[in-house]
């Protein structure tokens, strides 16, 4: 019996973001990317979120390689957390720019002297233990990005990485329709399709649409313009910089990310930024208004970011004023949605002009719509469809597309992260389980809070907590003085005094009923806490987090 082939996907199917798959075959294993998904607004306190590589912790030796697809975080921004985790001597492939982007990222993190890192370029091969990997040329919303057509001992695999068929690019790039046809006519057994865009209709329109829309609100403010993006959005960046020249503006970039970026990739070449035209935030805010524009981060509402600083005021260099033109050039990425309509918001109450996507064509997206992707499937003929690269609504959508041109269902695999999907030359189909969740990033601490945590958070955040301390004498069990109890987010401070006053009263009379276990500190802790948690339901239907603490001397 031949073997198998085994794909699991551990991150990216049945959510945007933290793209991460694993071949394995011969007890060799092959990572396509290893991304992060920025966190939602329950996700309290968390910075990142990071896949569960658990499944790979007991066969580190037997990874091979780490093949990248393009350089945006949801594709490579967990690679410092896994190399540290016991992967750094994995080889890493990339094309140029990933590469220096992700150079970049090791270096802070302190890993890149000891990393091994190798530059591919569309349509080379490189063997990889069992695996041969063809990187692709596809348009998306960064230079240098491709689709990998993975030669495997049961046949090709392709996995698209995010892509559209962009045949303006800004970078003159475009998808490499001759490729893929090419593979396509050898024969492919299966695609990993990109789905984030399945929901809209049509094509996906050219980079070059947005640019008639920033010449416009260019031409036509009068004060000082802020355009927030991706930071790795390097095509719209390009854009910026050389209409912000056309109009006698100087350009400074704000956030460190935007900052970096922006330093590699005309490092690398990517971006051709005429002397004099990018200046520091300094340098910037000596000019006049009508002589300045800024790059900055924070296009998702991300609360630390540049933008969302700026329209809470609490940015230390911009402050954002009346006459102002902002121009959130980028997508909500679900999730997101409340988080930059809090920011968009907030900027107009400071008298900005803010222009977004509802109001003028400031963004298109990267990732492929409807007619994109079947041109896809129509190109690669395979036989076999994955939908990744979404939430599970754009995975069945996906699916049905690919139904709706002739595919056999039984082709057709939803599967969601950590399902396994087995493959030979002949068949198919969804094995075993393995962990597939979230970890998540904490200031420094990685994988150290869980689903616990954060609905101790969700309910601080909600309820608020009260405190209450007890001192009891050891020879009569009875407490010393009054207890006290200590409130925050709870009641409103002029209502405190009162409310206290009854919860000390019903502290106190539950230290004084019989079956109160004299010097057993947990269980006398347990009782308070019932006490309360009861009399701050009955008189506010809240629930608070109740804490207490008893000492016996």
């Amino acid at each position: 019996m031949s073997q198998k082939l085994k794909i699991i996907p551990l991150g990216g199917a049945g959510e945007i973001g933290k793209n991460m798959t694993i071949y394995e075959y011969g007890g060799k294993i092959l990572i396509v990317d290893v991304g992060v998904m920025f966190p939602n607004e329950a996700m309290l306190g968390v910075d990142l979120v990071l896949p569960d590589w658990q499944y790979l912790k007991e066969k580190k030796e037997q990874v091979v390689g780490i093949v990248l697809t393009h350089g945006h975080e949801d594709h490579i921004g967990a690679l410092p957390y896994f190399l540290k985790d016991g992967f750094l001597n994995v080889p890493i492939y990339a094309t140029r720019l990933t590469r220096g982007l992700i150079e970049n990222k090791l270096e802070e993190h302190g890993l890149l002297k000891e990393a091994t890192i190798s530059t591919y370029q569309a349509g080379d091969r490189v063997r990889v233990g069992p695996f041969e990997v063809e990187p692709i040329r596809v348009s998306h919303s960064i230079p240098d990005a491709v689709a990998l057509a993975i030669r495997t001992p049961v046949g090709i695999v392709v996995q698209t990485g995010d892509f559209k068929f962009d045949h303006t690019p800004i970078d003159g790039r475009t998808t490499d329709l001759g490729h893929l046809a090419r593979l396509g006519n050898e024969g492919v057994l299966m695609v990993l399709g990109d789905s984030t865009g399945v929901e809209k209709k049509g094509v996906t329109e050219s980079e070059v649409v947005v640019a008639a829309a920033l010449e416009r609100v260019f031409a036509s403010a009068e004060g000082r313009i802020i355009v927030a993006s991706f930071a790795s959005q390097l095509q719209r960046v390009h854009q910026v910089l050389h209409i912000a020249r056309r109009h006698n503006r100087v350009i400074a970039a704000v956030g460190r990310s935007m900052t970096n970026n922006v330093r590699i990739a005309q490092e690398l070449g990517y971006l051709d930024i005429p002397p004099g035209l990018l200046v520091s935030v300094e340098e910037a805010l000596q000019k006049a208004h009508h002589e300045v524009a800024f790059l900055a981060t924070g296009s998702q509402g991300e609360p630390r970011a540049a933008l969302a600083r700026m329209a809470n005021g609490t940015h230390r260099q911009v402050s954002v004023e009346p006459g102002d033109t902002v121009v959130v050039s980028a997508g909500a990425i679900p999730g997101n949605e409340e988080s930059v309509s809090r920011v968009i918001d907030n900027l107009f109450r400071l008298g900005a002009t803010v222009i977004y996507d509802a109001i003028e064509k400031v963004h298109v997206s990267g990732h492929g719509s409807q007619q994109d992707i079947i041109l896809m499937q129509r190109l690669l003929n395979p036989k076999y469809i994955v939908p990744l690269h979404g939430e599970y609504r754009h995975l069945v959508l996906h699916a049905r597309l690919a139904a709706s041109l002739g595919l056999p269902p039984s082709n057709i695999f939803i599967v969601e992260n950590g399902q396994t999907l087995l493959l030979d030359e002949e068949y198919a189909n969804v094995g075993e389980r393995v962990p597939g969740g979230w970890v998540f990033v904490d200031g420094s601490r990685v994988g150290t809070i869980g689903s616990v945590v954060l609905r101790d958070r969700e309910a601080l955040s909600r309820d608020g907590f009260i405190v209450a301390t007890v001192i009891l004498d050891s020879e009569t069990g009875g407490p010393i003085g009054r207890p006290k109890i200590v409130t925050r987010g709870f009641v409103f401070l002029r209502d405190s005094d009162e409310f206290i006053r009854r919860a000390e009263d019903a502290v106190l009379q539950t230290l004084q009923q019989n079956g109160v276990e004299r010097g057993d500190a947990n269980a006398i802790e347990s009782r308070i806490r019932n006490t309360l948690s009861r009399l701050c339901y009955d008189e506010t239907r809240r629930r608070p987090m109740i804490l207490s603490v008893v000492t016996i001397v």
